[in-house]
């Protein structure tokens, strides 16, 4: 049997689609019709070739979505044929195969435990999370990356409280996220920092109570103005870039202010911190896809939705077929997407 997907066979080059045969299934590994994939700057980076060498060329990509159970492996409990499911690169419960391999038209491509950017794809048993039927697919696919991130930052890592004082640098799909978890807990002043006008005004959508565009002034006189000049409890960099990450650590409070970051910066780069803001009593930590527990958190979030707290829908701004996946891409890397989603399947 074969599927249709989005293959990296070049650093800086665009995805190839190609039909290739799915492999048979190991030990520990589910065959899942893929609904739809999250678009998110990870894989942009990974494409330009900006996360350093890429020792696994050929392969597939993707790792956020949401799809159906076609077949699984031996020893698989944790779903079954016909289940509904997120995928997600963050690893729960079940067995953990690492690696697959797909033949190809001419090669073998490489796969991880978890690929989305293919019409069927194996995926290893801990990188699945069963979802209500209820539950539409495509906002259950942002259950895969952008909400535990987001908002896991915000009720996992932060603990935000009412009343505390958030700011968001860069508002695209993680960003988004984070602001509408701030705003389910009623942080405020909830202030979204971005150069696209288009984007904040969505972020205000979401509930941010305050937005400053850095592009048409000075972002940090405007947040301390905001804060009447102590600084934010928390801020959270979504935006990876050198100047968004060091300018969050600048607008927390202190003492006691904490800055997360969760933007990836390409492989190399630096930033550069004051060591007297340590002293002063501000924090720095980064995130690990917002401590989400898939199996406590996904069930979480799509409980919020369902009950009208999380209106995940809200996120998503353009949806495009697989075959246009380089346009999205493109489209991502423009900054003209909030959360892009692909259309995987066929049916």
């Amino acid at each position: 049997m074969k599927t249709k997907a989005a293959i990296l066979y070049e650093i800086d080059q665009p995805l190839r689609l190609e039909e290739i045969e799915i492999p048979a299934l190991k030990h520990g590994q589910v065959l899942v019709e893929i609904a739809f994939s999250g678009v998110c700057h990870s894989q942009l980076l990974e494409v330009r070739g900006k996360r350093g060498p890429d020792r696994f060329l050929p392969h597939t990509m993707g790792h956020e979505g949401s799809g159906i159970v076609l077949e699984t492996g031996s020893g698989v409990t944790k779903v079954k044929t016909g289940d509904r499911v997120v995928i997600s690169w963050l690893k729960g419960t079940g067995l953990d195969v690492p690696a697959t391999q797909y033949q190809g038209e001419t090669n073998l491509v490489n796969s991880g435990a978890v690929s989305t950017f293919l019409e069927m794809a194996v995926v290893s048993e801990n990188r699945l999370t069963r979802i209500p039927d209820a539950l539409p697919l495509q906002e259950a696919a942002l259950l895969g990356c952008a909400i535990p991130t987001g908002a896991g930052l915000v009720l996992n890592t932060l603990r935000a409280q009412p009343g505390s004082s958030i700011a968001v640098f860069g508002v695209g799909g993680i960003g988004l996220s984070a602001v509408l978890a701030a705003a389910l807990v009623n942080a405020n002043p909830l202030i979204a920092i971005d150069v696209l006008d288009h984007k904040l005004e969505q972020a205000r959508a979401l509930g941010a109570t305050h937005t400053i565009n850095a592009r048409h002034g000075d972002a940090h006189q405007a947040l301390m103005e905001i804060t009447g000049g102590k600084g934010v409890d928390f801020a959270i960099e979504a935006a990876g870039l050198k100047q968004t990450m060091e300018a969050a650590m600048a607008s927390v409070r202190a003492p006691g202010g904490l800055a997360v970051l969760a933007g990836n910066l390409p492989a190399g780069e630096r930033i550069s911190l004051d060591p007297f803001d340590l002293i002063k009593g501000k924090r720095i930590v980064g995130t690990w896809g917002g401590e989400s527990d898939p199996d406590r958190d996904i069930p979480r979030f799509a409980a919020l939705h369902q009950a009208g707290k999380l209106p995940l829908d809200k996120l998503i701004t353009h949806t495009y077929t697989l075959e246009d996946i380089n346009q999205a891409l493109e489209d991502l890397e423009a900054g003209r997407v909030g959360r892009a989603m692909i259309r995987n399947a066929t049916r």
